[in-house]
């Protein structure tokens, strides 16, 4: 089992940056990639980013490449999502996300979620 645990969410302003965190817990975490997903209100949920625990390697999608980066202490467990030059279309429920197999993360379908943190970037 894996618990996790996000926070950091709020209000910015386009153009601004906000930092989420990820707390994570439970067995053998070493073993599971860690995402990020967002959903809109009336949209379909979207993969925003993931990393291993025990690889350095990043995964994003287009929309958010270049302006997101997803990064790890492993030491405290916690994973984090940096979000700079917000747009409005950012807006939404932000959530982390957990999986043995770093492409059912990257595919939408990791095992484990958390409670979701809101993002909201006004114009």
């Amino acid at each position: 089992q894996v618990q996790l645990v996000e926070s950091g969410g709020g209000l910015v302003q386009a153009g601004g940056s906000l930092r989420l965190s990820c707390a994570a817990s439970g067995r053998t975490l070493s073993s599971y990639a860690m995402g990020w997903f967002r959903q809109a209100a009336g949209k379909e949920r979207e993969f925003v980013a993931a990393i291993r625990w025990s690889d350095p390697r990043t995964y994003y999608p287009n929309s958010v490449k270049g302006r997101f980066t997803i990064s790890k202490d492993n030491a405290k467990n916690t994973v984090f999502l940096q979000m700079n030059s917000v747009k409005p279309e950012d807006t939404a429920v932000y959530y982390c996300a957990a999986d043995y197999s770093t492409s059912t993360v990257v595919r939408g379908h990791p095992n484990y979620w958390g409670q979701g943190t809101q993002v909201t970037v006004s114009s």
